[in-house]
C-alpha cells in the first residue's frame, strides 16, 4: 500500500492552504480504492479524559512513559475521504466552528479539503461514525451546505439518530460545557440535514468495497467503516480506539456514553485487526494515524506504518 499520487498531489500552487509547510493529508491506496486521511486539527483536552476509571497516579505514569504532558495534551482530529468507483465518500466532518469550548485549533477540514483539490460538490456520500460535534460540525459551517450536492446521501446508524433525540450523559466524564454543546450540535445537524439522512440498521455498503457497520459502545449508533479491495484492508475506527487503548483497552474514555460496552467492542476490534493484519485509522490517534495492531501479552501494541513519501 503506497501513496496514491492522484490524491496526494492535488494541491494547487497559490491556492487555498498553500501556506501550510506540511500538508495535513496523507494518502493510502487500498487495492483499487483511494483513501485520504485529512487532519481537521487538534483538540486540547484534559488528560483525565483518557481514563476516568483508574487511579490518577496510574494514568500519570502512562502519560510520563509516553512523554506526554500531565494535565492536557492535543488529541488529533482525523477525517477520511474515500474514492471507490464513481463515489467520493467523506467519513466524518470535523469540528466546524468552535462552540465556545476553546478549541480554536480544530475546524480546519473545509480549507484542507480545498488545499487537497477536493471540491465539496464532488462528494457523493457522507458517512458519520457518530454524531458527536467533532464529527459533524464541518457540515454546519456557514456556506458549506450550499456547496454540497442536493442529492448528497448522509449515512448514519438509525440508533444514533434516535439516541440524540434524548441523549444519556449519565456515564460520561466530560469537561463542563461539552454535554450541552454536543446535544445542541446534534439537534441542529438533524434539523439541517434530515432530508438527506439515509439511516441504516446494522451495516450498509456505501460503495464497492466500502461498508459501514454499527458497533455501538461509544454511542449506541457508533459505527466503523471497512475498506477492502484486492486483498488490502483498512478500517476507520472512529472513536473506538484512543492512544491509550492499545496498552489499556479496559480504560474508560470520558466521551464514551457506555464505557463497559466501549471496552468490549474495542477489544473485539483490536483482536480482529491483529488477526487480519489490516490497516487501522482512527479519529483521535496522532495524524496520520495509519498503522497496524499487534497482540502484546494480554493487551495490544500500535505499530505505525513508515511514512510513505
Amino acid at each position: 500500500m503506497g501513496v496514491d499520487t492522484s490524491l496526494a498531489n492535488t494541491s494547487h500552487p497559490g491556492g487555498p492552504g498553500s501556506n501550510e509547510l506540511v500538508p495535513s493529508r496523507y494518502a493510502v491506496q487500498v487495492g483499487d480504492i483511494e483513501v485520504l486521511v485529512v487532519s481537521d486539527g487538534v483538540l486540547p483536552l484534559p488528560t483525565a479524559m483518557l481514563a476516568h476509571n483508574i487511579d490518577p497516579a496510574v494514568r500519570a505514569t502512562w502519560l510520563k512513559d509516553m512523554f506526554l504532558p500531565p494535565d492536557a495534551y492535543d488529541w488529533a482530529l482525523n477525517v477520511v475521504v474515500v474514492r471507490s468507483g464513481d463515489r467520493t465518500i467523506l467519513v466524518d466532518a470535523g469540528l466546524g466552528l468552535d462552540p465556545d469550548l476553546h478549541l480554536p485549533r480544530a475546524g480546519q477540514l473545509i480549507k484542507r479539503l480545498e488545499a487537497a483539490g477536493i471540491d465539496l460538490a464532488s462528494v457523493t456520500d457522507v458517512v458519520l461514525t457518530h454524531m458527536h460535534m467533532d464529527h459533524i460540525g464541518g457540515l454546519l459551517v456557514d456556506g458549506v451546505k450550499e456547496r454540497l450536492r442536493p442529492d448528497l446521501r448522509i449515512h448514519v446508524a438509525a440508533a444514533e439518530v434516535k439516541f440524540w433525540e434524548a441523549p444519556d450523559f449519565s456515564h460520561v466524564s466530560m469537561p463542563p460545557g461539552f454535554p450541552d454543546a454536543l446535544r445542541s450540535t446534534a439537534k441542529r445537524f438533524v434539523k439541517e440535514y434530515r432530508s438527506q439522512l439515509r439511516p441504516f440498521e446494522e451495516a450498509y455498503e456505501v460503495a464497492p468495497g466500502v461498508v459501514v457497520t454499527r458497533t455501538g459502545g461509544h454511542t449506541p449508533g457508533h459505527s466503523v467503516v471497512r475498506v477492502a479491495s484486492g486483498g488490502d484492508r483498512l478500517t476507520f475506527a472512529g472513536d473506538l480506539v484512543f492512544a491509550v487503548g492499545f496498552e489499556h483497552p479496559e480504560w474508560y474514555n470520558g466521551f464514551e456514553h457506555d464505557p463497559e460496552e466501549s471496552a468490549r467492542v474495542r477489544i473485539s476490534l483490536l483482536r480482529e485487526l491483529a488477526k487480519t493484519g489490516g490497516l487501522l485509522v482512527a479519529t483521535h490517534l496522532p495524524f496520520p494515524s495509519v498503522g497496524h495492531v499487534a497482540v502484546d501479552g494480554d493487551a495490544f501494541r500500535w505499530v505505525p506504518v513508515f511514512w510513505d513519501y
